[in-house]
């Protein structure tokens, strides 16, 4: 079991409030995936969608479960590759960490890319360029003055998001409530899951359609995982955490709530006011327009799109602002463990790792400008590569997990378990996943599943292809640094 070197001199501030890791794990599982993308999730299982979230939901909680039994024993910066080549192996931190790394570099290159979308709804001659590389400054910048400062900007774009679901959830049950008709010409009720378009499992579990596409409940579920991603970004945080023994179990059990409130009741509500079957299909300009538009537009609220378009665009801040942030201390951690050049293992007097930030930044940079230079390419075939990497890093989380209950076990533990042995080691852990001897093979077996769902979908099939090539680059990257380094 290879050690990583503790960080000597100057570490990370462990400045990150309570009310910071909380919002910062609530707006990591709420982006422009919900506000656009759940269109495409319903048209593929209809109002089943519910049972896809819960499904999904519960299974990205064991694995954040998972990484926080870990992250509350030894609150590491960049937890996941720390905790692989600790209680893995050196080479498995090196795959864990600069897989993470691209998937938030590949995250940012789009969200980035797109943002002048969202300012060209007011500014339209701003050239889609300039908005991004504005953003990209911002954020930049906010990150290099101090975690506390991060915590801040995630902080109140987290309290944005939230308010817009909320006036949302909250308009939407007012027009159930009193069954008012809509614009749709349908009176909203919750029964419209059942007697519209087909009821609650208009495509079945898995159907082949005569367009060629497959639809049904056990597709949405591929959509629906991705949409999940970033909620581990808690595993991150410990590191900076001024009290992980509280705060990291607090914003994980908050993540069955999250779900259930800005997940099933968001769509639950939508689809009663808005037909399912109408959801994600051109309005009357012939414009594909969010769910979230069509709600507002539905309760008599028609600068919903106006609202909408602040809200993404906080979205997509909030984003980058995250990825940013995680891949700085990705880059720091690894940098400590050896799997990366020394100078990313520097910190400023503020205790930021100003390296990790500028070098990111600017891998980011590149990125976006391949993104406008060469879209198609970029988003078939490089988001690809960010798809499959989310379920390489969360297959990781749970075979580490494993191997750090066993590590624990054989008294090789951290902290104050250390020198305990057996079963007593393990009921000492502090936060324990649940179900722990059967939960990682489930979640594992879950995630197999997905995969080969996604061979049924040609948008995602390239992600299947891409994935065990990325895997291989990794391997041989890894194989060259290490010849180098000896």
């Amino acid at each position: 079991m290879d050690q990583p070197k503790e960080p000597q001199g100057k570490n990370l501030r462990k400045t990150l409030k309570n009310r910071h890791i909380q919002l910062i794990s609530l707006g990591g599982a709420i982006g422009t995936g919900l506000f656009y993308g759940s269109g495409e999730s319903i048209s593929l299982a209809g109002p089943a969608i519910i049972i896809a979230y819960l499904i999904g939901g519960l299974a990205i909680f064991m694995i954040v479960r998972a990484m926080s039994e870990m992250s509350v024993e030894d609150p590491k910066s960049g937890a996941f590759s720390y905790y692989a080549t600790r209680y893995w192996s050196k080479r498995a931190g090196f795959v864990s960490g600069w897989n993470y790394w691209m998937n938030y570099v590949l995250v940012s290159m789009v969200e980035l890319s797109v943002v002048g979308t969202f300012v060209n709804f007011w500014f339209p001659a701003i050239p889609a360029w300039v908005s991004a590389a504005f953003f990209l400054v911002v954020i930049t910048a906010a990150n290099l003055m101090g975690v506390s400062k991060f915590g801040e900007f995630e902080f109140w774009f987290a309290i944005i998001k939230i308010a817009a679901i909320v006036a949302m959830i909250i308009g939407g049950l007012a027009v159930v409530v009193m069954a008012l008709p809509t614009a749709n010409g349908l009176r909203a009720s919750f029964a419209n899951w059942f007697t519209v378009g087909g009821g609650f499992l208009p495509n079945g579990l898995m159907r082949h359609g005569a367009n060629g596409q497959w639809t049904g409940l056990f597709m949405s579920l591929a959509v629906v995982m991705f949409s999940f991603g970033g909620t581990e970004l808690i595993g991150i945080t410990a590191g900076e955490a001024s009290d992980p023994r509280r705060t990291i179990p607090k914003a994980t059990n908050a993540i069955i709530w999250r779900i259930l409130v800005f997940y099933i009741l968001t769509l639950g509500v939508i689809m009663a006011v808005v037909p399912w079957n109408a959801i994600g299909k051109p309005n009357a300009q012939g414009m594909v327009v969010s769910p979230f538009v069509q709600i507002f537009d539905s309760v008599g609220v028609h600068a919903a799109a106006g609202i909408l378009n602040f809200v993404c665009l906080t979205a997509v801040m909030s984003v980058y602002n995250s990825a940013l942030y995680s891949n700085s201390r990705m880059l720091f951690s690894l940098a400590r463990q050896g799997n990366a050049p020394k100078y990313l293992g520097k910190l400023s007097k503020g205790g930021v790792p100003y390296a990790g930030v500028l070098t990111s930044a600017c891998i980011i940079a590149l990125a976006v400008v391949v993104v406008f230079l060469w879209p198609q390419f970029a988003f078939n075939y490089l988001m690809s590569i960010a798809t499959i990497s989310a379920i390489i890093n969360w297959s990781m989380i749970m075979v580490t997990e494993m191997l750090f209950r066993r590590a624990v076990a054989r008294g090789e533990g951290p902290g104050d378990l250390a020198g305990k042995t057996g079963e007593s080691a393990l009921n000492a852990l502090h936060f324990k996943l649940p179900f722990a001897r059967v939960t990682p093979w489930a979640v594992l077996a879950f995630l197999a599943m997905i995969v080969v769902l996604m061979c049924f979908s040609p948008s995602y099939r390239v992600a299947v292809i891409a994935g065990p090539i990325w895997l291989i680059v990794l391997l041989v990257a890894y194989q060259l640094t290490q010849g180098r380094a000896r």
